[in-house]
């Protein structure tokens, strides 16, 4: 039995004590008794591990090397670039990439993680090694896995059979692109298929929606309709909806509310839809956001999420959420000081809740215990400095520790001031 000391817990600044045996949470509290071994946190931060629920871990570092680079900048280019490279992808490529996507989020207390996986591919290359590797590594990492027919669900032959196919094989999500569609009405009539599928498999459902600037983009708008007539929104994940940080006010204020009925949950990727979107103004430009504030105010769960790593949409990523975090949070106004006390919740608790695990998670006795320990004293803090992970606990055991920074030269000079 361990017991942690000197605890700030997030979300419960009551309690100090953390008190796991056999890989649960025995106890969350204060004066919790003895223990075998008892760790002093010295005031630190616990919260739960970092969620990053929208990944492409086939892609990882696809857009490293020469001649690689995605000229415009564009969603567009990168998938026509990725289209004419993958066809050289083996089990053991994708198992390299992901293996060192996913070493890189753990490195940096991500323990819960969804990934897009292509299955516009005959062979479905990259879903047979992500489904193995799901289970290679489930002590150590939640992969969720979603059939996503990167190419177009009509747009590319054959990809509704290759999307059952990926269902039956044990995909967790159905995933769709219905801006990509060569017509509006082949984006609605995918969706309907999409949500037929996932309903028949009882799966959850993740769409790419509506990333663009075009402000008269409406697929958010059908998905919304076809999950709330099917009573599914709470399965369900629009990714990304750009287009509606660009609607008119009247028009969102409308969707807001069937939002609000429908329950239909978002997620927002900081980095790379502020790479890629607005690319086509000129001045004032977009933020490639959506309207993340007002969902929040609506009682809609809104995750961040990494969305690339160095792969052809976008060069940079590190797996590091709390970068992700200190992106959003700038670009989506949400840093009054209330604000910034629960945004935590943008890269934990909400995405536990997208990819409905929150049964199994959060600081909870009885629940696994899975948290981490950042350098910092509260959220505020936390955040204001982007503090570093110092621990990483899975099933009450370390996947890894470090001693915090201490920057040298600014000691020394005080010492001899």
């Amino acid at each position: 039995m361990r017991k942690y000391i000197n605890a700030t817990i997030y979300g419960n600044p009551e309690s100090r004590e953390i008190l796991v045996e056999n890989g649960r949470f025995k106890a969350i509290g204060n004066d919790l008794g003895n223990a075998g071994e008892v760790v002093d946190l010295g005031g630190r931060l616990v919260l739960p591990p970092y969620v990053d629920p929208h990944l492409h871990l086939d892609y990882i570092f696809s857009g490293l090397g020469e001649g690689n680079a995605n000229v415009s900048g564009t969603l567009f280019e990168g998938i026509r670039r990725w289209s004419e490279n993958k066809k050289s992808l083996t089990e053991e490529i994708v198992r390299e990439r992901a293996i060192k996507g996913i070493q890189k989020e753990l490195s940096h207390g991500v323990q819960f993680i969804r990934t897009h996986v292509d299955i516009t591919d005959p062979n479905l290359t990259g879903m047979k090694a992500l489904i193995k590797l799901r289970e290679e590594l489930k002590d150590i990492v939640t992969l969720q896995l979603v059939a996503f027919p990167q190419e177009g669900f009509f747009r590319y032959k054959g990809a509704e059979q290759l999307m059952e196919k990926a269902l039956e094989m044990g995909a967790d999500v159905a995933g769709g692109i219905p801006h990509f569609e060569i017509s509006y009405e082949h984006g609605v009539e995918s969706l309907r298929r999409i949500v037929d599928l996932a309903i028949k498999y009882k799966v959850m459902i993740d769409i790419h929606c509506d990333e663009n600037d075009d402000p008269n983009s409406r697929f958010l708008e059908v998905l919304n309709a076809l999950v709330l007539e099917k009573d599914y929104g709470s399965y369900t994940t629009a990714s990304h909806t750009c287009s509606f940080g660009s609607v008119e006010n009247s028009y969102a204020n409308k969707m807001l509310g069937l939002f609000r009925e429908s329950q239909i949950n978002f997620i927002s990727c900081p980095t790379e839809n502020a790479h890629l979107q607005g690319r086509g103004d000129t001045y004032p430009k977009r933020r490639g956001l959506t309207r993340v504030k007002e969902l929040l105010e609506n009682g809609n769960h809104v995750a961040f999420a990494q969305d690339s790593i160095a792969d052809y949409w976008y060069p940079l990523g590190n797996g590091n959420m709390m970068n992700i975090l200190d992106n959003g949070i700038h670009l989506a106004h949400y840093t009054h000081i209330d604000e910034m006390n629960k945004a935590f919740d943008l890269i934990t608790y909400h995405g536990a809740h997208i990819m409905r695990v929150s049964d199994k998670y959060g600081i909870e006795a009885g629940k696994p215990a899975n948290f981490i320990v950042l350098d910092a004293q509260d959220a505020y803090e936390a955040i204001r400095e982007r503090a570093e992970v110092l621990a990483s606990i899975r099933n009450g055991e370390y996947l890894f520790k470090r001693e915090p920074r201490k920057n040298e030269l600014a000691i020394e000079f005080l010492q001899q001031s």
